[in-house]
């Protein structure tokens, strides 16, 4: 198995809640590493770039006003297979079909306040961690 880095972000809706520790509990009970953690309030142009690959689909706008609607945790996850572990720990994009003890299924209010995103390949999540952060960022 290789280690990998993943890009994960706590949503808007989570850290509106305060849930932030109890979703980065999650993730480290579930073998992954946080090495690299900052809180931020995105700009429009931020999430406008970051989402891009949405850009014509019906959903951009509001996923895009929801993003900047509060602060996000922006954060790097290691370890063994990080990007399925990750997506694993997160659930199902819809809550509803979400297993039993994933975030999305404890913590997520709709489809689209999900609390969490996660990257989806190695390609992607390189690209995603180097839209955030700056190598020297990445302490693990």
């Amino acid at each position: 198995m290789a280690v990998e880095r993943t890009l994960s972000i706590i949503k808007p809706d989570a850290t509106r809640r305060n849930l932030t520790g109890k979703i980065n509990a999650k993730f480290e009970d579930g073998g992954l590493r946080i090495v690299a953690q900052k809180r931020v309030q995105l700009s429009q142009a931020q999430a406008e770039q970051f989402y891009g690959v949405h850009r014509e689909r019906p959903f951009f706008k509001d996923l895009v006003s929801f993003m900047i609607s509060g602060p996000v945790v922006l954060q790097v996850l290691e370890g063994e297979n990080a990007i399925a572990r990750n997506r694993e720990i997160m659930g199902a994009t819809n809550p509803a079909n979400a297993a039993e003890g994933t975030i999305r299924k404890e913590f997520a209010e709709s489809i689209e306040a999900n609390s969490v995103h996660g990257s989806d390949a190695p390609e992607t999540a390189a690209q995603e961690i180097a839209f955030f952060f700056a190598g020297i960022e990445l302490v693990g």
